[in-house]
């Protein structure tokens, strides 16, 4: 799967993701990264990315992982920091 693929194919899964009540989450697309075949999706609530205040990101959003070749789409987990911060 190419990049704008795997994108477009977050952008869905992140909105299927969404629970009521919660705020509308977007895609940081300017920290977007592959590493290891991996694209590396990092994304939060829509305020957070238009304003960049802290007082208005959401904590706990691990990044979405792509794997390229499998196509598996999932959230990062805690233990998976290591892969995605570095």
């Amino acid at each position: 799967m190419n990049h704008e693929e795997a994108l477009r194919r977050a952008e869905s899964f992140l909105r299927e993701s969404r629970m009521p009540g919660e705020p509308e989450l977007g895609i940081d697309y300017g920290r977007v990264r592959e590493k290891q075949g991996v694209l590396i999706i990092p994304y939060n609530s829509v305020r957070f990315l238009e304003t960049r205040d802290d007082r208005d990101r959401l904590l706990d959003c691990w990044p979405m992982l792509v794997d390229l070749e499998s196509e598996v789409i999932r959230f990062g987990e805690l233990a998976e920091r290591g892969f995605w911060r570095s």
